[in-house]
């Protein structure tokens, strides 16, 4: 049985009223979304390190927490998600939601050599699943050798290892970290290098100390055995020299063009992340590194202080993603 129809009256009554109820909700919608920004935080906020307590990263975001903690007004929970040279803690901040209460302290290796060393099985697309909030830092890499290696200077270096039938060994993190691909930058330039990869670079170090490998790549944690003779610095893989060794000169001043391998920190929070939370929480950290006293620590630590804008961020890590893309297909590096 038929049942029977709307009168043409009856049905425009409750179109309108429908209508009405909707353009009513919007608003509430659109006021609730803007309150929630505009008392943005009201929480506890959670940072997480895409690595392991101890680690560069994990120290820089920990020596940052206390005073963004104070310029927000609500406690900073840093977080280590280690696995997968930091995609596993990434992805963490790619799924949550774009509310300004997760983000993550990324790294050359989490969002940017991921993208040149898993062309095709790349959980997350760096530019579009992520939010730049600032530039924190930089570390440069360095090359030291043992003091037994007859040379004093990278070129030195270059033409050394070709003398030799198997050439030069290095030890660096594992593949796919900044300082493992400077070495084969440096085969692009002539070098005749062979990586020998350390899950454990602390071992990598021993070896290198004891005899047993004769060149290492790593970051400015190495000065010290530089300073007291246990290992010859050769050069400092950045752009100008480090403030922490004014006295070891870069590849570049060397003669060896575009020799650039630092690694770099920025924090990143989801993709759609609200315009006015992300300048909120880039304005803390920029105050945070412009503290005198965090900035003496970051430098104690190895860290070269730098603070870019998201914008700004956002252009540096595309042209580094770049960069990396082009040094893993010159240099034949075996990917994924």
């Amino acid at each position: 049985m038929k049942r029977p129809a709307l009168n043409l009256r009856r049905r425009t009554v409750l179109i309108k009223a429908s209508q009405g109820a909707l353009a009513l909700a919007l608003p509430t919608l659109a006021t609730k979304l803007a309150y929630a920004q505009s008392d943005y935080p009201n929480r506890s906020i959670r940072v997480i390190v895409p690595f392991a307590p101890g680690s560069a990263t994990d120290i820089l975001t920990r020596h940052l927490e206390q005073s963004m903690s104070a310029t927000l007004g609500q406690k900073i929970v840093v977080e280590n998600r280690a696995g997968a040279n930091g995609v596993l803690g990434a992805q963490v901040v790619k799924s949550a939601s774009p509310d300004g209460y997760t983000f993550c302290m990324g790294s050359t290796s989490s969002h940017s050599i991921v993208a040149a060393m898993r062309p095709n099985s790349m959980p997350y697309d760096i530019v579009k699943d992520f939010s730049p909030i600032g530039l924190a830092a930089m570390s440069a890499n360095i090359i030291a050798i043992h003091p037994s290696v007859p040379v004093k200077n990278i070129q030195e270096l270059i033409a050394y290892s070709n003398t030799l039938p198997s050439g030069l060994s290095y030890a660096s993190s594992p593949a796919g970290s900044s300082n493992s691909l400077a070495g084969d930058m440096l085969r692009t330039k002539g070098a005749k290098l062979v990586n020998i990869p350390y899950n454990n670079i602390s071992q990598g170090i021993t070896d290198v100390l004891a005899g047993h490998v004769p060149v290492l790549i790593y970051t400015v944690a190495l000065l010290p055995y530089i300073r007291d003779g246990r290992l010859r610095g050769i050069a400092t893989l950045s752009e100008k020299r480090l403030t922490q060794a004014p006295d070891l000169p870069t590849a570049i001043e060397q003669g060896v063009p575009d020799m650039l391998a630092s690694a770099w920190f920025g924090m990143f929070g989801p993709a759609q992340l609200p315009a006015s939370i992300s300048q909120k929480v880039s304005a803390a950290l920029e105050q945070a590194i412009a503290d005198k006293a965090i900035y003496g620590k970051l430098i104690d630590a190895g860290l070269e202080p730098q603070y870019l804008s998201p914008k700004l961020m956002a252009e540096f890590v595309a042209r580094d993603i770049a960069r990396w893309k082009e040094v893993v297909v010159k240099a034949g590096v075996k990917t994924e």
